[in-house]
């Protein structure tokens, strides 16, 4: 990478200008004079608060007119950052022009390190901002309605006790304000920069005065140089419970909850069950829910096993996704859902809200804790009131407990279900299954027709998601009374390939539609040739996704025409069983390789801040 370091133009303009000279000389006489006593910072604090307050009497009346940012007209608002000992690996923006992101390398720890750059306020600005913070939060609380463009409303809000202040302030202290106003107003204070980073998927702080680490998708793990301090991180995680609607308290200091963004947060508050203080751990949530196509590029599957589940899906199989944590099994399940067919009723339970689709009839229910009064809506509550509401597929966001049983009834009841579960195997799903206490009994477990195990694992350098095993439950064995199972996919970990075998469920398919075996590879291999022009061609928006699916359905042969797809195959008829020894993924590195595209060269012009490119 070209580690450039281009210095920022200097910004050397007063935020507050045009007092008069006697107010101006009193200011500096008074800023000169020694403290008589006492903390020496306290009253050099409390001295610039003083001036600051006689030069707003002064300019009292001032009108503030600050039109757009212009970097090129006002300068940077945010400087380059001194990276110390560290040796600078890439820098990029993630809330241009206001915040980006070092990442570098420290060669005495031999570890990566995560530095968000914010803008950096002089002590007049600083002292300003406090103002600020005490007078426009309540009124713009009061102010702010749902709907509100919240970012006009704040600008417009500073603007107004600006010109009260009497502060004549310069465009580039308006907006640097203006950020550090808006950050906090939205939730996130000091986090801001972190939750703006489509590259970090987890957020996680420890205890008090502790580093926070975050789950990069290229560094995995790495530490910040953001923390705490005891009450700071104490008003951050109830306001993180308030900003959800949710009630946190050293009497009820655990809360699980869902932030405003849609993110998933587990919350602990004070010393009580967390002995270094409280924390917090933030799963991001995707603004962009990832489609099969993502999951080709990233290596997750095969092509070919990605027209496996679209057949398998439309033909209303049942499938439930296993892995370890962070394995992208919800990810997963989101991505396939989007094969549904359009105009097939979708009910999705869960405890969190995660699951995305772009799907017209489409009911999201999610459970509910009692706060105050009423009752608890549990997933077992949800579960059986979606069962009144007809769907053709239930998806349930994981199955932990008794909801586990009415799912296993409805898919016997003839509803095809989805949902996602903890376990690294195929017969550890199943044990789970049978088990305490989700405890279904064994005849109906083999009612699930596909079982698909992810795991987290590291090829290379780095660590990727692979689709384990694709299994298919084929039944109770009658002579050991065991629970019979086949492979249909494994993924080969020397190759990063994937392998087939015979299907259990595509013959079914096939004997269900009354195909020959050569219509069947054919719908097979119209799907993957669908699904690598899709690829080929960058098409992987959910939305244009979901549409190009939707056509598919509607006018398949309009469609394979228009992509240069041969309709059919030129196979025998009563050819093979199999359907194809080896699917080869992506990259060499699958997931390591980098999938967000950098920012271009116009949204890093148009930054104005220091040069901070995505170079990979």
């Amino acid at each position: 990478m070209d580690q450039r370091d281009t210095t920022p133009r200097a910004d050397d303009e007063p935020a507050v200008a045009g007092a008069t000279d006697s107010a101006a000389d009193g200011a500096v006489e008074e800023i000169t004079e020694p403290a008589a006593g006492g903390d020496a910072e306290d009253s050099t604090i409390e001295t610039a608060r003083r001036v600051v307050r006689r030069v707003v009497e002064t300019l009292r009346g001032t009108t503030v007119d600050v039109g757009d940012y212009e970097p090129d007209t006002h300068g940077p608002l945010v400087e380059l950052d001194d990276p110390g000992d560290l040796e600078v690996i890439e820098r990029y923006w993630v809330d241009a022009p206001f915040s980006y992101v070092t990442i570098g390398y420290d060669h005495e720890a031999n570890e990566h390190r995560y530095r968000p750059v914010e803008p950096r306020l002089r002590d007049d600005e600083a002292v300003l901002l406090e103002t600020l913070f005490e007078d426009v939060r309540d009124p713009l609380l009061y102010r702010a309605e749902d709907g509100d463009d919240v970012e006009s409303l704040l600008r417009e809000t500073v603007r107004e006790y600006l010109e009260r202040y009497g502060a004549a302030v310069d465009t580039t202290t308006f907006y640097r304000l203006f950020y550090y106003l808006y950050r906090d107003f939205r939730g996130y204070g000091r986090l801001a920069p972190i939750m703006h980073d489509p590259h970090v998927e987890d957020v996680s702080c420890d205890g008090y005065e502790l580093p926070i680490f975050v789950y990069h998708d290229e560094y995995t793990d790495i530490e910040t140089d953001v923390s705490f301090e005891a009450d700071a991180l104490d008003r951050f995680v109830v306001g993180l419970a308030q900003h959800s609607g949710r009630h946190i308290s050293i009497g009820d200091p655990m809360v699980e909850t869902t932030l405003p963004d849609g993110s998933r947060a587990e919350l602990a508050l004070g010393e009580e069950v967390t002995p270094r203080g409280s924390a917090f751990t933030i799963r991001k949530y995707a603004d962009e829910p990832f489609t099969p196509i993502d999951l080709l590029e990233y290596g997750t599957f095969g092509v070919e096993q990605l027209a496996y589940l679209w057949l398998a899906i439309e033909h209303n199989k049942s499938l439930i996704f296993a892995g370890g944590t962070a394995s992208g099994k919800t990810t997963s399940m989101n991505a396939v859902s989007m094969f549904v067919p359009p105009r097939s009723k979708v009910v999705t339970i869960e405890d969190t809200r995660e699951l995305q689709l772009s799907h017209d009839n489409w009911l999201s229910a999610i459970t509910r804790e009692r706060v105050h009064e009423g009752t608890d809506v549990t997933m077992y509550d949800l579960l059986r009131s979606a069962l009144r509401h007809r769907p053709e597929y239930i998806v349930v966001g994981e199955v932990r407990g008794e909801e586990a049983m009415t799912l296993f009834q409805a898919m016997n009841t003839g509803h095809t279900t989805y949902s996602t579960m903890h376990a690294d195997s195929v017969q550890t799903a199943i044990n789970r299954l049978e088990s305490e206490p989700i405890n279904v009994p064994r005849s109906m477990v083999q009612s699930l027709d596909i079982l698909s195990v992810q795991t987290l694992t590291r090829a290379g350098d780095g660590r990727v998601r692979r689709n384990k095993v694709l299994a298919e439950i084929e039944g109770v064995d009658q002579r050991t009374g065991e629970l019979d199972y086949s492979t249909a996919y494994r993924w080969d970990s020397e190759s990063d390939s994937f392998r087939s075998a015979n299907s259990r469920v595509l013959s079914e398919i096939r004997d269900e539609r009354g195909w020959s075996q050569t219509e069947l590879l054919t719908e097979l291999e119209n799907r993957k040739q669908f699904l690598e022009y899709l690829r080929e061609n960058g098409i992987s928006d959910y939305r244009r996704f979901t549409a190009m699916v939707n056509e598919y359905y509607s006018d398949t042969a309009s469609v394979l025409e228009r992509i240069g797809v041969e309709s059919r195959l030129e196979a025998e008829d009563g050819a093979d069983e199999g359907y194809g020894d080896e699917n080869r993924t992506g990259g060499e590195d699958g997931l390591a390789d980098e999938s967000i595209p950098a920012a271009d060269s116009d949204a890093a012009d148009s930054s104005g801040g220091p040069d901070v490119p995505r170079d990979r």
